[in-house]
């Protein structure tokens, strides 16, 4: 059966509007948009995220890495006696070249000069053990006949002929092996560092 609007006019079959007058004849349900859907959050792996990094140990002797290399290197410089003042010079560059390189860390001159200090502490008692050893071999072999006549072995003798020589010695040694072993770390820092990088042609 035919449906009709109130206006008389006859509707088509599921008409939704009077073609005669435009009243509506069925309720219209209003469709909700849809919310569009939050894009999923990517969490990273943990393996992946992002840690913040510790700051760089300081160089001192709570600082195990740097002790366990500056030991390396002295040990190192006693075997190079043959090189003397080179080799303690060279100890505290290698004891800075060898930190840096372990660890990636920058490290300033000052930081360069306590980790040559630290390695100079550790090449001294090291080298006054073996200089101490030779004067012992020296004074045994001046007792043989054979010896006795060459002025070498006489000269040395001579500077082992009280304690106070022996320690002003031993304090020419720590003198000589701390600070060359400083100068090496400096060195060492100060080669290490960055460049800045060159700005314009100066008028």
């Amino acid at each position: 059966m035919p449906d009709f609007c109130s206006c008389g006019a006859e509707l088509p079959p599921d008409a939704l509007f009077c073609h005669k007058c435009g009243k509506p004849q069925r309720e219209l349900t209003e469709v909700a948009a849809e919310a569009p859907e939050p894009a999923p959050v990517v969490v990273p792996p943990p393996h992946e995220r992002t840690q913040p990094q510790p700051p760089p140990a300081p160089l001192d002797f709570r600082n195990p890495l740097a002790l366990k290399i500056a030991l390396l290197v002295a040990l190192g410089a006693t075997a190079l006696f043959f090189l003397p003042y080179v080799n303690w010079l060279a100890a505290g560059y290698f004891a800075v070249f060898l930190y840096r390189r372990r660890t990636g860390c920058a490290i300033n001159v000052g930081a360069g000069v306590r980790l040559g200090w630290i390695t100079g502490l550790f090449t001294f008692p090291l080298a006054a053990v073996f200089y101490a050893a030779v004067f012992y071999v020296i004074n045994v072999a001046s007792a043989l006949p054979q010896f006795r006549a060459e002025p070498r072995f006489q000269e040395l003798l001579g500077l082992l002929k009280s304690w106070s020589d022996i320690a002003v010695l031993l304090l020419q040694l720590f003198i000589l092996t701390t600070c060359l072993s400083m100068a090496g770390g400096a060195l060492a820092a100060k080669l290490g560092q960055p460049s800045p990088p060159r700005g314009g042609s100066n008028a």
